[in-house]
């Protein structure tokens, strides 16, 4: 469970759509590294809606909360640094992210991406171009990378535009082979099922997350990474194998 001790991200509302990573996450760097008992670093990187604008206080935010259920999870020292910088487009993030994968490399990068460029008129060429550049610049040093695509809101002013960013995360992580966590999907599964829920799920301004979607954000994510982590102790090589099975 999240940082608060709630039972929120275990709820059927926020499992009923619980959405896939687009492929396996391989872990098997620090797989090792747990049974080796050595600590695991996480970046967590990206705009408002990882630095926890709309939660009550930081430790709501999910990062906060992902490293509260990994630590449960993996059984192991997990550090998941907030780098959220609320407002940030792509062009703003990609420094950050080289600098801190120059300054200290990381074990796992999660990047949540493309919604200030949706929102403010990016280009969406260039947007494609620079992510590719800083998954690019993490997997040149080893490191895994795990995106988190736009989420969804009620007030979506130009949707055609909006799901073109949407699948420019998608189709990008495809050609660069790094696993999506669609919160998108997700968020307009919130939706469909009903505007309360959804509202639920939101803060006050009715664009980011509150504390129960940040739970539930965190949970979700954390699910995902300890899935595989899992079967990899079955038997070496049949992580991708048997987390790919639906």
């Amino acid at each position: 469970m999240g940082i608060g001790g709630s039972a929120n991200a275990q709820d059927a509302v926020c499992h009923g759509s619980k959405p896939i990573f687009s492929s396996p996450v391989k872990l098997e760097a620090i797989a090792s590294k747990l049974r080796r008992h050595e600590p695991v670093r996480i970046l967590a990187i990206g705009s408002s809606s990882t630095e926890g604008i709309g939660a009550s206080s930081p430790a709501f935010s999910y990062p906060a909360q992902l490293q509260a259920n990994l630590i449960q999870a993996w059984k192991g020292p997990v550090t998941v640094e907030n780098a959220g910088k609320g407002g940030e487009t792509i062009i703003e993030t990609i420094g950050r992210l080289e600098a801190a994968l120059k300054a200290k490399k990381p074990d796992l990068v999660i990047w949540q991406v493309g919604t200030n460029d949706a929102v403010k008129g990016g280009d969406e060429a260039g947007f494609s171009t620079l992510l590719r550049q800083g998954i690019d610049a993490a997997q040149a040093l080893g490191v895994e990378v795990i995106l988190v695509d736009q989420q969804y809101y009620p007030a979506i002013k130009d949707l055609g535009r909006y799901e073109r960013f949407v699948s420019l995360v998608g189709a990008t992580a495809a050609t660069e082979q790094v696993p999506v966590f669609s919160r998108y999907k997700l968020m307009k599964a919130w939706s469909e099922r009903s505007a309360d829920i959804l509202g639920s799920m939101l803060s006050s301004d009715g664009f980011h997350m509150g504390d129960r979607g940040y739970d539930c954000l965190a949970q979700l994510i954390a699910d995902g990474l300890h899935y595989p982590m899992a079967v990899s102790e079955i038997a070496p090589g049949m992580a991708a194998t048997v987390a790919a099975q639906p």
